[in-house]
């Protein structure tokens, strides 16, 4: 058994004033299958990095094992895929990534192929299997679900559960349930280990933040009274003390041992005023507040916006799906489900007027506005102010919509382009939101967002019943808000 230790982990970019992580402290066992979690943006993948020995820091960071990380940057992707993976584990006999690429029901025949003709899923799942096979290292793995569809998702969890030693940041509750034993949080004040898998840390968090949010009220109170009474009693023993001085005869002894006694006692009150204030400080330092949400949808006249009768999406004059038929009615919170490259975006970018070609009927109700969401974030640049002046919304309404979604306010005068990824598909769905439109079509709108907003944006969807029609690969969202489901074969 070997261990991982952080000891008075410190570390802040260059060109930036604040700590990203200040005197942290824990310790992990290597064979452990930890889940990473935490807000977008607050450093997860830059602590990954600090494992890695990329950045200079602060503190120590004692490991005895080497660490791998994924996704493995693979540089010519014109290259054999077995080319590739023989780079990644050099030691690894051909029948033990056969063996591995089996039981992620990845064909041999993807070695002989040039890595850049493997799908999205074929990638992750090639170079995850040869990563597990370098004895002895522990990988990091960095947020691998990532347009994988609800199957290979499952299919990769029951994969990584057989595995031991990793870290994996993921957002998919379902997922991590599926494949850790502990939790590694990454709270607002510190970093935190607990055996369990997320449900589990979840309900432990919340009970806890319940408790200090408890305990916070009763001391606040407390504090409220002790600060009146010591007030009062400073008051009594100032106006004994002056009754010394009064007129006639009076027991001057006695009369400052009372004075004395009163002071002492206000002077008590005022410590136990002060301790409970520094227990109060100790109070809510993690504390998770999700801001409620609001949408603005557009009614339309009709019952019905569009309808697909019998559509077919069409490649290099293939068909990538059977045919398939539905209605999109008022209300509807619909999901297109379906494994990868069945042509769930390509209905969805179809809806939006996109030029493609497809056979079948699509019909698209007269004057319908529809607020879309892409997959892709790699069109987003400049400032916030720009993005909401190129997309004609109300500036103070977007960052507005994004503080409630945890950005902090220093974002605001940074580029996009320097955005995490969850913080850049947090852009795209504040966009959505202060557009007023008739449906809503988001395509894997939770990419790499955090479970909080996930959290937040499912009960926005619950509350305001927009018309949506979506692709989205977390099972626990979908079972959440969907009403109608499309299953694409």
């Amino acid at each position: 058994m070997a261990m991982i230790k952080a000891e008075n982990l410190t570390f802040s970019y260059p060109s930036s004033y604040d700590n990203i992580f200040e005197n942290v402290n824990f310790q992990i066992d290597t064979n452990w299958k930890l889940g990473f979690v935490g807000r977008n943006g607050r450093g997860k993948t830059t602590f990954l990095n600090l494992l890695l020995g990329k950045y200079e820091y602060k503190g120590k960071i004692i490991s005895s094992v080497q660490f791998d990380y994924f996704p493995y940057p693979v540089s010519d992707t014109n290259r054999m895929t077995a080319d590739i993976l023989q780079e990644i584990c050099p030691l690894a006999e051909k029948w033990e990534l056969t063996r591995e690429l089996s039981c992620l029901e990845v064909s041999e025949d993807v070695l002989w192929r040039p890595f850049e003709t493997l799908s999205y899923g074929e990638r992750t799942k090639t170079l995850l299997a040869a990563l597990f096979l370098n004895d002895g290292h522990f990988l990091l793995i960095d947020e691998p679900t990532n347009h994988l569809d609800i199957k290979a998702r499952e299919l990769l969890s029951a994969y990584l559960k057989k595995k031991k030693g990793f870290i994996l940041v993921s957002h998919d509750r379902y997922f991590l349930d599926g494949c850790v034993d502990h939790i590694l949080s990454l709270n607002r004040a510190n970093i935190e280990v607990q055996s369990g898998n997320f449900s589990s840390w979840i309900e432990n968090f919340e009970k806890q933040q319940k408790f200090e949010t408890t305990q916070n009220e009763l001391l606040q109170k407390d504090i409220a009274r002790l600060q009146k009474a010591a007030k009062m009693t400073s008051a009594w023993s100032n106006k004994i003390e002056t009754s010394k001085y009064g007129s006639g005869p009076v027991d001057r002894g006695y009369i400052g041992h009372k004075s004395a006694k009163m002071m002492k006692k206000s002077k008590s009150i005022a410590a136990r005023q002060q301790q409970a204030i520094q227990q109060k400080s100790g109070l809510l330092k993690n504390i998770e507040t999700n801001e409620n949400l609001k949408i603005f949808p557009l009614s339309y006249h009709c019952d019905t916006l569009a309808s697909f009768s019998n559509v077919e999406v069409i490649y290099d004059k293939n068909a990538v799906c059977e045919p398939v038929s539905f209605t999109i009615s008022r209300k509807d919170r619909l999901a297109i489900d379906g494994r990868n490259g069945s042509g769930k975006s390509s209905l969805l970018k179809l809806l939006t007027g996109e030029q493609m070609k497809y056979t079948g009927t699509i019909t698209i109700g007269s004057g319908i506005v529809i607020s879309y969401v892409p997959q892709d974030t790699s069109h987003l640049k400049g400032t916030l102010s720009d993005f909401a002046e190129d997309n004609h919304i109300d500036e103070s309404l977007f960052k507005a919509i994004l503080r409630k979604m945890n950005f902090e306010r220093v974002q605001f005068e940074k580029n996009i382009e320097t955005f995490s990824e969850g913080q850049k598909k947090k852009v795209l769905i504040a966009k959505s939101l202060c557009e007023k439109a008739h449906l809503y079509v988001w395509d894997e709108p939770l990419n790499f967002i955090d479970i909080y907003s996930r959290i937040q944006i499912e009960q926005l969807i619950k509350e305001f019943q927009p018309t949506i029609i979506f692709v989205e690969h977390d099972k626990i969202f979908r079972d959440t808000v969907a009403t109608k489901i499309v299953q694409l074969k």
